[in-house]
């Protein structure tokens, strides 16, 4: 199956997707019941971060819904393929995914996926963000970010930046720097974290560009990585000296990963509505609270409609900078 093939996003996508929402929030639907089992389609690997977040999200809305929730991991073609499963599982309130929205507002641009973002698939609720940290390896003497840029100015090119790969977020974080700050920065693009991660550590490049996670706190709190800014709406209560990019004059660059809760687009609005509340409800709770700050993710929550506009927002703006910086899916 071809998951990115050509294609050519639509500009209607911030009106379809608040159409969208806006039918899911409506009230003229008759209450439904909460299926006695439902499916949670994880769009990673076990045992990764969002998996973990993932099964305790689970956790707590069997709890409080007093249901069966199973997690079914559908890992692959960077989210698309647990996507393309919610898609086209049965709109009946049974099955819902856990994804970034990459799937939605990325993946779109680069190719033709097996699903249509805008119309098979129902945002429910915003579950947090993930924030970009722009790591310093040992081959990096900048004392901070304002340095490195110096730097790179200095030497254009001669600074190296890597990625988890070509349109990854890591990789539009770099193009927005790149054009806000003038600089000619050589891309360094991995698949995946692993190699990226250790190469790091032997200062293989100057710079990575990552999301948290426990293996990368490790690597900072041993001195080997050296945190030098974070995309994320404030700084991080675990690095609280490390300023965000907005804080630095780079707004556009200072974006992270936002993860949700979805569901087939046809799925009946009262259950689209139940389910935003008691995600809502989760997510106020002290135990999901501390799993998600012992990752260094932020509980985000809100209404779908509200979901839906982030997404649609996201949608835009990467696609006018795939557009601008020529980006390719690798």
């Amino acid at each position: 199956m071809n998951f990115l093939a050509s294609s050519k996003p639509s500009h209607r996508t911030a009106t379809r997707l608040l159409a969208a929402a806006a039918l899911c929030a409506a009230s003229g639907a008759h209450a439904q019941a909460i299926p006695k089992t439902v499916r949670l389609i994880v769009a990673y690997p076990a045992g990764g971060v969002s998996d973990v977040v993932a099964r305790a999200l689970g956790d707590r809305l069997a709890a409080q819904l007093g249901v069966t929730v199973i997690v079914d991991n559908r890992a692959g073609a960077s989210g698309a393929i647990g996507m393309d499963a919610v898609a086209k599982a049965a709109p009946d309130g049974a099955t819902l995914g856990f994804s970034a929205i990459s799937p939605l507002v990325l993946s779109p641009h680069l190719g033709k996926l097996p699903f249509d973002p805008l119309k098979d698939i129902a945002p429910v609720a915003s579950v947090m963000y993930s924030p970009v940290l722009l790591i310093a390896t040992p081959a990096s003497k900048a004392k901070d970010f304002r340095a490195l840029i110096a730097d790179a100015k200095v030497q254009p090119g001669a600074l190296r930046w890597a990625t988890s790969g070509p349109a990854s977020l890591g990789h539009i974080v770099l193009e927005q720097l790149r054009s806000a700050a003038g600089v000619d920065i050589t891309h360094v693009p991995y698949k995946g974290g692993g190699q990226q991660l250790n190469d790091a550590i032997g200062g293989q490049f100057e710079i990575l560009s990552t999301n948290a996670s426990p293996t990368l706190t490790s690597h900072i709190q041993s001195g080997k990585l050296r945190p030098l800014a974070v995309g994320a709406p404030a700084r991080l209560e675990s690095l609280p000296q490390v300023p965000t990019l907005g804080e630095l004059g780079y707004s556009a660059a200072n974006i992270n990963s936002l993860f949700g809760v979805f569901a087939p687009a046809a799925t009946p609005p009262a259950l689209i509505a139940r389910y935003n509340a008691e995600i809502n409800k989760a997510l106020a709770s002290a135990e999901l609270r501390a799993r998600l700050a012992a990752t260094d993710n932020v509980p985000t929550g809100g209404t779908s409609a509200a979901f839906a506009k982030e997404i649609a927002s996201e949608f835009e703006s990467n696609g006018r900078i795939i557009k601008a910086a020529a980006i390719k899916a690798d």
